[in-house]
C-alpha cells in the first residue's frame, strides 16, 4: 500500500521550530507536502488574500518531503496547496505545531486552526496542534512523544474530523494522557495602549488578558491545567440551532 499523503502548514512561519517538529512526526506516517507562510501569521484566523497576488517558492523537494514558502496567510497556504500545488488530495492536513495556546476562545483567532478548518471544509481530516509555550526555541519533545497517537487515530477513522489539540508545557513524563473535551467558556479583556500619532492617526497597541469563566472538568482549560493534552472536535457550522427553533415561531 502507498504511504498516506500529508499536507502540513502553520501560522508561525515555514522556518519555525514547531513546523519542523510536526514535519518530523508526520514523516513517520507518510509523505509530507508542506506549504507554510514565509513569516509569522499569528491571529490571522480564516483570513485570505484578495488585494494582492500570493507568491510561492519551492524550498525543498525529495521523494518523501516537498516544502514551499508562501507569502499568504495560513488559509491561503491550504487553498493554494489543494487547488494548485498538489497533484492529488491529501489524506490528512496537519497544522502547527503552534508556539502558544489555541485553547478555548483562542480557536476563533487562530491562524493555525483557520488552516485546519479550511481543510476540513473540503472534507479532509484536519488537526491543529498547539504547545502552550510561546518561546521561539520551545521544547517539542513531548509533542513528538504523544502526537503520533492522535494522527494515527485520525487517519484510521471512517468519518473526517477537525481536531483542536493543545499540549501543556510539561515534560513527557509529566503529561497524564489525553482528554476529549469541549471548548471552555472564556474571553479576552482587551486594553489598547496609545503610541505616537502619525499622519493625523492615533495609534494603539492591542494588549489583553485571557479570562477563563468555566471551571467544569469537561473543558480544554481544565484538562490543560491538570496535565492532560486536550482534544476538542471543531465544526465550521456557526448556526445556533436552539435559537433558530425559537425564531421559527416569530412572525415578522
Amino acid at each position: 500500500m502507498s504511504r498516506p499523503l500529508i499536507l502540513v502548514t502553520n501560522d508561525d512561519g515555514v522556518n519555525s521550530k514547531g513546523i519542523s517538529a510536526l514535519i518530523e512526526i508526520a514523516q513517520t506516517f507518510g509523505d509530507v507536502f508542506a506549504v507554510a507562510p514565509n513569516g509569522p501569521q499569528s491571529g490571522k484566523s480564516h483570513a485570505i488574500s484578495l488585494e494582492k497576488p500570493i507568491g510561492v517558492s519551492l524550498l525543498l523537494k525529495s521523494d518523501t518531503l516537498t516544502k514551499f514558502s508562501c507569502t499568504g496567510t495560513p488559509v491561503d497556504c491550504v487553498k493554494l496547496a489543494l487547488n494548485k500545488l498538489m497533484d492529488k488530495k491529501p489524506d490528512i492536513i496537519l497544522s502547527g505545531i503552534n508556539h502558544g495556546s489555541n485553547s478555548s476562545i483562542n480557536v476563533i483567532y487562530s491562524g493555525t486552526m483557520g488552516a485546519a478548518i479550511e481543510g476540513f471544509m473540503d472534507g479532509i481530516p484536519s488537526i491543529g496542534f498547539s504547545l502552550l509555550d510561546y518561546n521561539e526555541d520551545a521544547d517539542f519533545s513531548a509533542c513528538k512523544h504523544y502526537l503520533g497517537k492522535i494522527i494515527d487515530m485520525a487517519l484510521n477513522m471512517e468519518d473526517a474530523l477537525c481536531l483542536n489539540v493543545n499540549i501543556p508545557k510539561l515534560a513527557s513524563s509529566q503529561i497524564k494522557g489525553f482528554k476529549f473535551c469541549r471548548q471552555a467558556d472564556s474571553n479576552w479583556q482587551e486594553e489598547f495602549v496609545p503610541v505616537d500619532e502619525i499622519n493625523d492617526f492615533d495609534f494603539y497597541w492591542m494588549k489583553g488578558s485571557f479570562v477563563n469563566q468555566d471551571y467544569e472538568q469537561d473543558t480544554d482549560e481544565w484538562a490543560l491545567d491538570n496535565g492532560y493534552i486536550s482534544i476538542v472536535p471543531i465544526e465550521f457550522d456557526f448556526t445556533e440551532y436552539k435559537a433558530l427553533e425559537n425564531l421559527k415561531n416569530i412572525e415578522l
